[in-house]
């Protein structure tokens, strides 16, 4: 229950201090998804090619040849916060595919201690309520083939709403757009995020907001900002496939992932921050993979002043059988990095099952 706690009033200080421009907005919708992306620390902008590419890169929706589902299951913080994915995507015709995606990242049954004490000053747990936090992202993307072989465009339509119980709310619009070029066994990718700057437009319940004004003298006194803008990002990616005796394949990637705003990033400018990101994929007879990879190199300051360099490595595994994969990954192996290692299960079913 502290936990709990101490994450939501985490969640209410990151919507009281809202400023016009944040570094960072919609951080959930910057986690990743699929267990198979996560098993190669997200390096995928430039190989993605199945139903999470409307995530990850939606001009690699173009390598779909039916129909297609997705879900994933991870858990954040000790089991606290659940996130929660699944998408669709089926093809128009031979050049152009369509999909939709949704993302929850919520925290539920939060106690609401706002009203412990009464009027007289005294202690009363009846006066304790629930409440749940839950962002949500509905992406819809659309992919098409160009004339130039080799080479597919795509563009994603967002919709984020984000609750904090009967506190505030908010909705949020905002595009991505992505492309793709293959030739041979090379592929490569760029995906550019909030290309629009998204736009989050909060509302605060002014009653629910007096419980707590001033209830920590000089603190909470006047409504924070009710508008939030999610700047840009930028996701460069390079793939090659190296195959052996036909049933062995090796897929190896590199990502460079760009923050327009100085960060903990392994490189940070005044303009940019860049966190590179390096994936494997070992496949036999496209049913058995293994992946590995390493991401989020981040710059550390430990509690003696001293700086050091952490990153999170990856694992994971898939089998594929007669149009149904199941995928696992384990991230940041051994806490190397400042995040906290989570279990991430997905499912893909492709169409031609029913068939």
């Amino acid at each position: 229950m502290k936990k709990k706690l101490l994450f939501f009033l985490f969640l209410t200080t990151y919507v009281a201090s809202a400023q016009t421009v944040r570094k960072y907005s919609n951080e959930f919708m910057n986690i990743g998804v699929d267990a198979a992306a996560f098993g190669m620390s997200n390096a995928v902008v430039a190989s993605t090619n199945d139903v999470n590419s409307g995530y990850w890169n939606p001009a690699g929706l173009v390598g779909l040849e039916d129909r297609q589902l997705s879900l994933m299951h991870a858990s954040y913080f000790a089991n606290i916060a659940n996130y929660d994915y699944a998408a669709f995507a089926m093809p128009l015709d031979k050049q152009s595919v369509v999909a939709l995606s949704v993302i929850r990242f919520g925290v539920d049954d939060i106690l609401n201690t706002t009203q412990l004490i009464d009027e007289q000053g005294n202690i009363d747990y009846n006066r304790i309520s629930l409440f749940s936090t839950a962002d949500y992202g509905v992406t819809f993307s659309y992919a098409r083939e160009l004339p130039l072989d080799g080479l597919n465009v795509g563009v994603n339509a967002k919709v984020i709403r984000r609750i904090i119980g009967d506190f505030a709310s908010s909705w949020g619009f905002g595009l991505d757009a992505g492309i793709q070029f293959n030739s041979g066994n090379w592929k490569f990718g760029v995906m550019a995020r909030d290309i629009t700057t998204t736009f989050n437009a909060w509302s605060i319940d002014e009653e629910q907001f007096a419980t707590i004004s001033n209830a920590v003298e000089g603190q909470n006194q006047e409504l924070p900002e009710t508008t939030e803008i999610t700047i840009p990002k930028l996701q460069v990616g390079i793939a090659k496939e190296f195959e052996f005796h036909f049933d062995y394949i090796l897929l190896a990637e590199a990502d460079l992932n760009f923050r327009f705003a100085q960060t903990n990033d392994i490189i940070s400018t005044e303009f940019a921050s860049i966190d590179p990101a390096l994936g494997l994929q070992f496949k036999y007879i496209d049913m058995i993979f293994v992946r590995a990879g390493m991401g989020n190199f981040q710059n550390i300051q430990q509690l003696d002043g001293s700086d050091s360099v952490g990153f999170q490595p990856n694992i994971g595994v898939g089998f594929k059988y007669k149009g149904i994969q199941i995928d696992y990954a384990l991230t940041d192996i051994g806490d190397q990095s400042a995040a906290l290692y989570s279990n991430v299960f997905s499912v893909k079913l492709d169409w031609s099952i029913f068939r």
